[in-house]
């Protein structure tokens, strides 16, 4: 008989009733709903998918497959990882460090002597916190990119960084709003409409934070199409909506092959912090563009792209604990994220209309929106919107060219952030 009580008080099912394990049955309909959202709708399924899924994994009392107390701080505890017991010299350490959270504190103090079991989890977001996943997703989005757009119009890098002003103007709002400099990196990077990018940030600067804004992060970017349009069209004229422009100029293969090397050593020595990130995304592209490295590229493309996509997602899902998700510090995350990407399509399409007062030959405006690093949807919706007011319009390859300089010029504000606050 005690046997059978053992085993019915370790089942999840009886831990639901126990302590605040019913707010997991929220976080886990979110998790469904993530999912309905993903597979039947649509919505950036490659990474919803196991975002919602690692969501679902950690919220299932008794699981044991991630554990916040071994990244308690902000830091891999791993004296933790190796076994050790939980100490009062480390809980006394982190509580003086101020970076650990009260809920994180109450579990370490209820944990008092005893020994962390690793979870399955736990191993893979090491890959989060050192900052490889995100880096290794730059290299297999760098060998899917094209930068002739880009290098066909320099002037289109104007517009990529114009749009970075989502990621600072949410930062200087979330500042007001009470959240710590480092928080509000980390949030206003969603701006940037770059996940990984997001990700990277987050795990460094406010890893507490790093289940909502991801969450925010994709979905958001999976509803540039929804969010985009209304922004462009109120602040554009039905004329420069209809401007057409010439086709580019077509790039050679060496510029394309000088261009990753050059930008790789430009922004390492300009922003340092950005180099991870810069260096993977420019070397996926290197691999592409040389002409001498077919398989390099197509691994990158899509067998590492695919192996590491699944990790970076389950594990960045399974941060999003129910003490950390359900607050209302999760729902400010979610309205400036709205905020973060309104801004920054905003400002690269006025960008584009101040410039126009200047260039002889003028762009459309359109394409100012494309700045957000969201390749290429962002590119995708300036054609669409475009070829609504004139059907012989055809802005999709002027259009990557922000699109592209988005991607860097988010690595650049990251870069810039991390060295700030880091």
């Amino acid at each position: 008989m005690e046997a059978i009580l053992n085993f019915i008080c370790d089942s999840g099912f009886y831990q639901f009733a126990v302590g605040d394990n019913w707010k997991c049955l929220i976080m886990i309909g979110i998790a469904f709903v993530l999912l309905f959202l993903a597979i039947k709708k649509g919505f950036e399924p490659l990474l919803l998918v196991p975002i919602a899924f690692g969501m679902l994994l950690t919220n299932l009392p008794g699981a044991n497959m991630f554990h916040e107390v071994l990244f308690a701080g902000g830091h891999v505890q791993w004296g933790l990882f190796q076994g050790g017991a939980v100490t009062a010299e480390l809980i006394a350490e982190l509580e003086a460090g101020g970076a650990c959270t009260p809920e994180i504190l109450a579990q370490l103090n209820a944990m008092l002597g005893e020994t962390v079991t690793v979870g399955l989890l736990d191993i893979l977001y090491l890959g989060v916190k050192l900052g490889i996943y995100p880096c290794l997703i730059f290299m297999g989005v760098g060998a899917m990119t094209d930068f002739g757009p880009l290098i066909a119009n320099p002037k289109s890098l104007l517009l990529g960084a114009a749009a970075q002003a989502g990621i600072f103007m949410t930062y200087l709002g979330t500042q007001m709003m009470g959240f710590t400099p480092q928080e509000s990196s980390s949030i206003g990077i969603i701006g940037g409409a770059d996940g990984p990018t997001a990700i990277f940030v987050t795990s460094m600067l406010a890893p507490h934070l790093l289940g909502p804004i991801a969450v925010a992060a994709y979905s958001y970017m999976a509803l540039v199409p929804v969010i985009q349009p209304p922004i462009m069209k109120a602040l554009t004229t039905k004329e420069e909506r209809q401007i057409m422009m010439r086709p580019l100029r077509e790039v050679s293969k060496k510029e394309k092959i000088i261009f990753p090397i050059m930008v790789t050593v430009f922004v390492a020595l300009l922003v340092p912090s950005a180099a991870p990130l810069i260096a993977c995304l420019m070397l996926g592209n290197l691999f592409k563009e040389s002409g001498v490295t077919d398989r390099l590229s197509k691994t990158a493309q899509n067998e590492l792209m695919g192996i590491v996509t699944i990790f970076l997602g389950v594990t960045v899902g399974a941060t999003a604990t129910a003490s950390t998700f359900l607050s209302l510090q999760t729902i400010k995350i979610m309205c400036m994220g709205v905020v973060a990407f309104g801004v920054g399509t905003a400002a690269g399409v006025l960008l584009a209309k101040l410039m126009n007062l200047f260039l002889k030959e003028k762009i459309n405006p359109l394409i100012g929106s494309a700045g957000v690093s969201a390749v290429p949807m962002a590119a995708r919706v300036s054609q669409m919107v475009g070829q609504k007011e004139n059907p012989s319009n055809f802005l999709l390859m002027h259009a990557m060219g922000p699109n592209v300089a988005g991607v860097i010029g988010s690595a650049i504000a990251a870069g810039v952030l991390m060295a700030l606050f880091g």
